[in-house]
């Protein structure tokens, strides 16, 4: 059977990387989380005091980012894919509030883009990848045989942000969250480096009021058309 490669790209919240998963899992396809690169960053950066208030040193950020080693390992028991920075499991550190409002900022670096694109790009020369970010469609994999560009309302995107935050026991609150989530729209449209932008060719899936379910059935479908199977 021939493999395609899969670019899942769309606004921050959509769920993107979940419905990549639950894709990647079904049809027995590697799943990268392009945006989980982009926290690890993040995370390095909080963590080495790069960030000065709202300001980066993107100088120092340049001159330590091969020391910066991302990798995913599957989770024996959930078959879920982990999130690893410096051989270190961090997939609930990228996902909280500090990180997500100060990502954007990281992703707008050129110098950051051009090395996790270069990764990426070296991930899926084999095809047979579901991959998931703002600019995968665009930039990453132009050539990819299915492109799917996700959006919802923003009150939708901050109440399942909110939700998955309180399931985690993590403090949040939905302004804040909602704030984040706008500022963040606006930061990735219009950066001047891979802004987020539908593909040309890209199949626009608005999920603000379907189902997981019919999510995955769509998806499904939509991979079988393209893939021929």
């Amino acid at each position: 059977m021939n493999k395609i490669t899969i670019a899942i790209d769309g606004y921050s919240s959509c769920g993107k990387s979940t419905m990549a998963k639950d894709l990647a899992k079904e049809i027995g396809y590697i799943y990268i989380d392009s945006g989980a690169m982009y926290r690890c960053v993040t995370l390095f950066a909080l963590k080495n005091n790069i960030f000065k208030g709202n300001e980066i040193d993107s100088e120092r950020l340049k001159g330590l980012l091969d020391s910066i080693k991302i990798s995913f390992i599957l989770d024996e028991q959930s078959k879920k894919p982990l999130t690893c920075l410096n051989g270190v499991v961090v997939e609930d550190n990228i996902r909280n509030m500090e990180v997500s409002s100060h990502v954007s900022p990281i992703a707008t670096l050129a110098f950051v883009r051009e090395e996790l694109v270069r990764q990426q790009q070296q991930m899926g020369k084999e095809k047979g990848i579901v991959m998931d970010g703002r600019d995968i469609g665009t930039v990453v994999f132009p050539d990819a045989e299915l492109k799917i560009f996700v959006t919802a309302s923003p009150e939708i995107r901050a109440q399942r942000r909110y939700d998955e935050l309180k399931e985690k026991n993590q403090e949040a609150s939905f302004d804040e969250i909602l704030k984040n989530v706008i500022e963040r729209d606006y930061i990735d449209e219009h950066r001047e480096v891979s802004p987020l932008r539908k593909a040309d060719d890209a199949i626009v899936l608005d999920n603000s009021n379907i189902t997981i379910e019919q999510q995955k059935e769509w998806l499904l479908n939509k991979y079988k058309e393209v893939a021929k199977v």
